[in-house]
C-alpha cells in the first residue's frame, strides 16, 4: 500500500500533497478496497469480498475482481471504466489509464484473463483480452485491442494490436506522443508503390513508337476534355492522402 501511494507522486505531476492523493485519487482508493477484498478472498471468506468490490466500483468507477493478482506500485490514473478480471495478473509498477479492460474472451474456466509483466503501460481505452502474456516494459497504445502474446520491451498499437519493436530506444511511460502509427505507415508504403508504378507506365508510354496508334486512341478527345477536371480531382486526392499521413485533424 505504501508503494501504491508513493508511485503517484513519481508519475503524476498534478499530485501535490498526500491529503489530495488520499482523498481525490480514485485509482488509489480502488486499490485500497481491492487489497482488503483480495485478502478476504484468499482466506476463503464468501460474499464479502465481492460486496467490497461492488462498493468500490460504485464509489470509484473502477471494477477489480477480488481474485485478481496486482503487484505493488501499480498506478491507475483517473480510472473511470477500468475493469480487471478475476484471473488477471498485473505486475509491479504497471500504469493503467481510464477505460482499460483486462478481460476474458469466453466462458472458459481456469486462467482466462491476461498477465501483465512489470512496468507495463496500458493507454486509455485499451482492451487486453484472453489468457495472454504481456512482457515487461511493454507499452500498449490508447484504444488498442490486444489478443495475442506480447514480448518484452516493445510497443503495441492498433486494432487488432500490432507489435512494433523499439530496440535500443527507452521511452518514458507518459510519452504517448511517441507511439507510431502503423496504419499510416502501411498507407504510405502503398502510396509509394502506386507512384512507382505510375512512373513505370509513363516510361513505357514514352518508349511507344509514334507510328503506332494506341488502342485507346478513340477516347483521347474525351480524356483531353476531362483532363483539367481529373487533374483537380487528383490534387484533392493527393492532398487528402498527405493530410492523413501528416496527422491532420489530430
Amino acid at each position: 500500500m505504501r508503494a501504491d501511494f508513493s508511485i503517484i507522486f513519481e508519475r503524476d505531476p498534478a499530485a501535490r500533497n498526500w491529503l489530495e492523493v488520499l482523498f481525490c485519487y480514485p485509482g488509489l482508493q480502488a486499490l485500497l478496497f481491492y487489497r482488503l477484498a483480495h485478502w478476504l478472498h484468499m482466506i476463503g471468506i464468501p460474499f464479502i469480498p465481492r460486496l467490497i468490490s461492488h462498493l468500490a466500483r460504485f464509489l470509484t468507477g473502477i471494477e477489480i475482481h477480488p481474485g485478481a493478482t496486482i503487484g505493488h506500485g501499480v498506478f491507475i490514473d483517473h480510472g473511470m471504466g477500468v475493469v480487471i478480471g478475476e484471473t488477471a495478473i498485473v505486475g509491479d509498477y504497471a500504469l493503467i489509464y481510464q477505460g482499460v479492460t483486462l478481460g476474458g474472451t469466453g466462458k472458459e474456466s481456469g486462467k482466462r484473463h491476461p498477465t501483465l509483466g512489470e512496468n507495463v503501460v496500458v493507454g486509455a481505452g485499451a482492451k487486453v483480452l484472453g489468457n495472454i502474456q504481456v512482457g515487461n516494459n511493454v507499452r500498449i497504445g490508447a484504444g488498442s485491442v490486444v489478443l495475442r502474446d506480447v514480448p518484452s520491451d516493445c510497443t503495441v498499437v492498433g486494432i487488432p494490436g500490432r507489435i512494433i519493436y523499439r530496440s535500443g530506444v527507452r521511452v518514458a511511460p507518459l510519452e504517448h506522443n511517441n507511439l507510431p502509427d502503423s496504419e499510416a505507415e502501411v498507407i504510405r508504403a502503398l502510396v509509394d508503390r502506386i507512384e512507382a508504378l505510375e512512373e513505370q507506365i509513363q516510361v513505357l508510354q514514352r518508349k511507344q513508337p509514334a507510328d503506332k496508334t494506341p488502342v485507346f486512341a478513340g477516347h483521347l478527345a474525351v480524356e483531353e476534355q476531362e483532363h483539367t477536371k481529373e487533374t483537380a480531382w487528383c490534387n484533392l486526392r493527393d492532398k487528402a492522402i498527405q493530410q492523413f499521413l501528416d496527422g491532420a485533424g489530430i
